[in-house]
């Protein structure tokens, strides 16, 4: 019987350890690989790649009617977990152009974190992108200016100048700012467009993004 009850434990342990030793978002990327077995992905489609307000953006499909959309957007990912993730999140697809929302939750993460930082991570990532895909259209749309993160807004504005600038030197590449569409007419944030958490979107929220996004889609 103790010999059961120690196998039986060690066992448990071993199951307890290697769920701990799986990264963040783990679960989410084998998802998309069951998502990509059951249904191959089309091939020219517009790639979404970032952070909840792309994972929140479930029927996306339905904002862009005539463009094929594959989102790959998930939980609450910072520039670290695309990273971390390149090659699940791009080698599986043969899009016509990317676009990434992602950064805002890595100040979330550390509210110290510099903007210079943001930006180096976000290059390493859109190196990776380039090494992979040397010509076809990357975008990255604007950190928007939460109300619940306004303490970070600084650094938000700052990486968003910084990733502007560089994006703008770069070939086939689109800085997408929605930043201003977001705000009324004296320059301020509009809570309306934020659920209670005044962190996600309303459909009316994503209905700004599909305005501002659609000159830049292929």
């Amino acid at each position: 019987m103790k010999k059961m009850l120690s196998a039986f434990l060690l066992l448990t342990l071993a199951f307890f350890f290697s769920q701990e030793k799986k990264p963040m978002y783990w679960q989410d990327i084998q998802n998309f690989k069951k998502l990509d077995q059951e249904n191959a992905p089309a091939k020219d489609a517009i790639l979404l790649v970032g952070s909840s307000s792309f994972t929140k953006w479930t029927d996306v499909a339905n904002y862009f009617p005539d463009k094929t959309i594959i989102n790959r957007g998930f939980g609450g990912s910072r520039l670290t977990d695309l990273n971390y993730y390149a090659n699940d999140l791009l080698s599986p697809y043969q899009p016509k152009q990317i676009i990434v929302y992602c950064g805002e939750n890595d100040f979330a993460d550390n509210h110290k974190l510099k903007a210079k930082e943001v930006v180096t991570r976000y290059k390493t990532f859109y190196k990776k992108i380039r090494d992979k895909f040397p010509n076809i259209e990357v975008d990255y749309i604007s950190i928007k200016y939460s109300p619940s993160r306004e303490s970070l807004w600084p650094q938000m504005k700052e990486a968003n100048k910084k990733i502007a600038a560089f994006m703008k030197k770069e070939p086939n590449a689109e800085f997408i700012d929605i930043t201003k569409a977001m705000e009324d007419a004296n320059g301020n944030v509009r809570k309306e467009l934020f659920v209670e958490d005044m962190l996600h979107m309303t459909p009316e929220g994503y209905q700004i993004w599909t305005k501002v996004m659609n000159p830049y889609m292929k």
